[in-house]
């Protein structure tokens, strides 16, 4: 049985949709499901077409409730470490895509789910969304990106609070401290993602490529060595066909055509 597949939207086939579908245990992952999401990004990733990634649950009941602890149960110490380190490939295949990717989130995002979505660029969220970090609460901590990516979000204060506390919180809640790019109903949260994605899909690839690489590696770092690596990136993109296609598109008063290149 297939946990995880990928789609292209029939609306842009520029922006893919990967999609969670393990509905009997609220789409907690286990090890298949975790080879199937590594295996996902990296056909993506070798699709030179795919601008834009949206990250999905088939049900809108739950995004991801985090690792199946029924398969964790009884497990002995070198075993969880082992089926850990695969977990840590799929958090880290899912945040190391080059194009951005977008957590479309409804429902409960708990837990190592709430980790994938971290590990996503933006998180377009339902009304009906529940989020939270319970690991504190089973004698663990989040080892996914929870300590390391909810501060950059929300700032360390808050993450504090809802990292040390295990509760859960509302979408409204989550969107007050800052976590969410856009909240919608339940029955706008298609397209509102698609409005996202497409207005990022339209832009030069490569340029927002960069742009994403830029923002990851530079936030945090001394402004001195911020400023060089900065501008690392920003002469990637002079030396792109698409940069010359930009300026002709403008100066032509004409829709760009850009390729990636």
């Amino acid at each position: 049985m297939s946990y995880v597949r990928w789609i292209r939207r029939s609306e842009d086939p520029r922006i893919a949709q990967i999609v969670l579908s393990r509905e009997p245990v609220m789409n907690a992952f286990n090890t298949e499901m975790a080879k199937e999401l590594i295996s996902a990004c990296r056909d993506i990733q070798g699709c030179d077409d795919i601008r834009v990634v949206g990250l999905v649950s088939s049900d809108s009941r739950f995004f991801c409730t985090g690792a199946d602890l029924k398969e964790r149960n009884n497990m002995t110490d070198e075993q969880w470490r082992a089926q850990h380190k695969l977990f840590e490939e799929m958090f880290y295949t899912l945040a190391d895509l080059p194009m951005p990717t977008i957590a479309v989130i409804d429902g409960y995002c708990l837990a190592g789910g709430m980790e994938l979505a971290l590990n996503c660029d933006l998180w377009v969220v339902s009304e009906d969304a529940v989020f939270g970090l319970p690991e504190v609460t089973r004698g663990i901590m989040p080892g996914g990106g929870g300590t390391r990516l909810l501060a950059k979000r929300i700032g360390v204060h808050r993450a504090k609070e809802v990292i040390l506390s295990g509760q859960k919180f509302t979408a409204w809640q989550m969107a007050s401290m800052g976590a969410v790019n856009s909240l919608v109903p339940r029955e706008q949260l298609d397209t509102e993602f698609l409005n996202l994605a497409r207005s990022i899909s339209q832009n030069a690839p490569l340029a927002v490529q960069y742009s994403k690489a830029a923002i990851d590696e530079l936030f945090g770092m001394p402004d001195a060595d911020a400023r060089i690596r900065e501008l690392y990136w920003y002469n990637k993109c002079v030396d792109t066909e698409d940069r010359l296609e930009g300026i002709r598109a403008f100066n032509e008063r004409r829709p760009p055509n850009f390729v990636g290149r």
